[in-house]
């Protein structure tokens, strides 16, 4: 095998890998790539965080740009308690429930005020930072995956603020209802451990 495919291969299995959880890997290689690619991997954080995005969106301002800040902060806020080693159970099904309350909320239109949408957001915020916490002891340049993973998770936020704009155009609200409702669905079968998520 040439060297240039063999530099390849690990972009190329990432490609016909099956999705998984975030949360499931045992070992983290490298750096910022591998925390780059962590979220983008994983059902779980990749559609949280596309839904905070969504859900900003339908509540408009302040809380379009409000929550996608909150929600980094707090998984800091997370990393650094599992760190600490503060026991936290059932970090998986919170994160799954996060999945489905946040789908739940943009297929409702929830108009929650600004305390109750920055709570949900910030409780969810913390469990993802808590998981990603345990796995950096791991990883082989700690602080340089943080910075990949929290860019990763920014560049989503902005993603679902992007899809959130078609509530303005006709049907968009009733289009963003059914992907709110979708994302509840996929979050409602990672809660019950399907396979294909794990």
């Amino acid at each position: 095998m040439s060297a240039s495919v063999r530099r390849l291969a690990p972009a190329l299995l990432l490609l016909v890998a099956p999705p998984v959880l975030a949360h499931a890997e045992t070992a983290l290689a490298g750096g910022f790539a591998s925390g780059f690619l962590h979220p983008l991997a994983g059902g779980d954080h990749l559609l949280a965080m596309v839904a905070v995005g969504i859900w900003g969106a339908v509540l408009g301002a302040p809380l379009v740009w409000l929550l996608p800040v909150t929600f980094p902060l707090l998984m800091v806020m997370g990393a650094m308690a599992a760190l600490a080693g503060l026991g936290l159970p059932a970090v998986e099904p919170g994160i799954a429930l996060s999945v489905v309350v946040l789908g739940c909320a943009i297929a409702a239109f929830w108009r929650a005020g600004p305390p109750a949408a920055l709570l949900v957001v910030a409780g969810f915020g913390f469990l993802h930072g808590y998981a990603h916490g345990a796995e950096l002891p791991a990883a082989a340049a700690p602080a340089a995956y943080a910075c990949g993973f929290v860019l990763a998770s920014g560049m989503l936020h902005v993603a679902g603020i992007a899809l959130g704009t078609v509530r303005a155009v006709p049907r968009g609200a009733a289009v963003l209802r059914v992907l709110g409702g979708a994302i509840a669905v996929a979050g409602a079968w990672m809660l019950l451990g399907r396979p294909g998520w794990a």
